[in-house]
């Protein structure tokens, strides 16, 4: 079979390595693809936003399934248009997209279908936002409805700073993503990330995470794309993963089939774990970035047969098979990220796979025959071990082979449980 990888970055990377297992691939292709994808597929130029252009190129090269990484073209329709021209794709609709697209619209779901979740006010202007502020109190939780590359929330901790946040999120800060502002309750617990395929009836749970959005070790600083995650997040237990399954993610499958809108696709919920149960924070329509890193190297099952299953309603009776071991992934970043990367240092990875790590590429280029950055987050750096600490030691030791003079990263990723674990042996 022939499949066509739509994107760029770490994640598509990593599902390009795992699709490129598959006994029943003929050949990859990858759209617009990295220096790192680039070893498992052939680049090839499309211009993603014309759907036209992408339906003819998967005619041309007989296609049979296309697999769409980045959010930004789920949202703009492109699976519409492949599935109008019968080409088999894994993801979401342009309606059923808008569980990323708008946070709005999947806070109204949630209020719909009685999903819990933090309470909200969705809010259209300016003066609209700071009216509200008044129902809510600090700290304030402030998300740009629409799309902001992962970078559209801020968590105000005074009144005067929530004010600042919205006349920036109204005046152009996250471009049309912040014409219109949820405001939402401050949920008290620890974060964890669950995935679930489905083909828009059945459902099979993918796996769990959890990712650090904090720019600063400690999780301080600014939020970012994600700087480094692990699977699975033994916080998120088997009997709340049930839990999970039962109150958000199927009663959110069953609306929007109900309401018109079938989802298909993989479904990222970033969950709060409060003392009163799990709480949805938002939807991803995608696989994580760097969730997918760390899923796929954990991941024994044929990735091209699960996807082709969502693509065409077969999921019912499927099984995953995953490896009895922990994955960590350390994202190293560009120097200036969050903010203005700086791009164009040179890399070199030397053997830092040597001992079973996988470095994938994230934002990288060639240049002059060189390896350099070209981009905020440049590589994801991703080792198996039997436990969290024992992964993070790997992940580490590879992170300390490589030569990027301008890059940093976190060197906490997993602290937390990795300290748990640490107290559990003492015990």
């Amino acid at each position: 079979m022939n499949i066509l990888l739509v994107g760029s970055g770490g994640r598509e990377h990593a599902l390009a390595w795992k699709l490129a297992q598959s006994p029943s691939l003929t050949r990859l292709y990858a759209a617009p693809g990295n220096p790192g994808i680039a070893e498992e597929a052939e680049i090839v130029e499309l211009d993603l936003a014309d759907h036209a252009a992408v339906v003819g190129f998967c005619a041309d090269r007989a296609i049979g399934l296309v697999v769409i990484g980045p959010e930004a073209p789920l949202v703009d329709g492109l699976c519409d248009a492949l599935r109008a021209a019968g080409v088999p794709v894994f993801g979401p609709s342009r309606a059923a997209a808008r569980l990323e697209g708008s946070k709005g619209f999947t806070k109204d779901l949630c209020a719909r279908a009685g999903i819990p979740t933090a309470g909200y006010v969705r809010t259209s202007s300016l003066e609209e936002a700071r009216a509200a502020l008044a129902r809510f109190q600090p700290p304030y939780v402030l998300k740009a409805d629409g799309l902001a590359a992962g970078k559209g929330v801020v968590i105000a901790q005074s009144l005067s700073e929530a004010e600042a946040a919205l006349a920036e999120m109204f005046g152009g800060a996250f471009g049309s993503a912040g014409a219109e502002v949820v405001i939402e309750e401050f949920l008290e617990g620890e974060e964890a990330s669950f995935f679930a395929l489905t083909d828009g009836t059945h459902i099979i749970p993918f796996g769990s995470a959890q990712d650090h959005k904090r720019v600063g070790e400690g999780d301080t600083g600014p939020n970012t794309g994600g700087m480094g995650a692990y699977s699975p997040a033994p916080v998120l237990t088997p009997a709340l993963q049930e839990r999970v399954l039962a109150e958000i993610v199927a009663p959110t499958i069953a609306t929007m089939r109900a309401e018109g809108n079938p989802y298909q696709g993989v479904l990222y919920a970033g969950l709060m774990l409060t003392a009163e149960g799990p709480k949805l924070i938002e939807y991803n329509v995608r696989f994580g970035d760097p969730e997918a890193q760390v899923l796929m190297m954990r991941l024994e099952s044929d990735l091209v047969a699960l996807m082709l299953a969502c693509a065409q309603g077969r999921l019912e009776g499927m099984r995953i098979a995953w490896r009895d071991q922990t994955a960590l992934t350390v994202v190293m970043a560009a120097r200036g990220y969050p903010g203005t990367p700086e791009k164009g240092g040179k890399i070199a990875l030397n053997d830092a796979e040597a001992d079973g790590a996988k470095v994938f590429h994230a934002g990288t280029a060639i240049k002059d025959g060189a390896l350099v950055a070209n981009g905020g987050r440049v590589l994801n750096v991703t080792a198996l071990g039997r436990s969290v600490t024992e992964a993070q030691a790997r992940a580490y030791q590879a992170v300390d082979r490589i030569s990027f003079p301008t890059g940093f990263c976190r060197r906490d990723i997993g602290w937390r449980e990795v300290a748990r674990e640490q107290a559990g042996a003492e015990n």
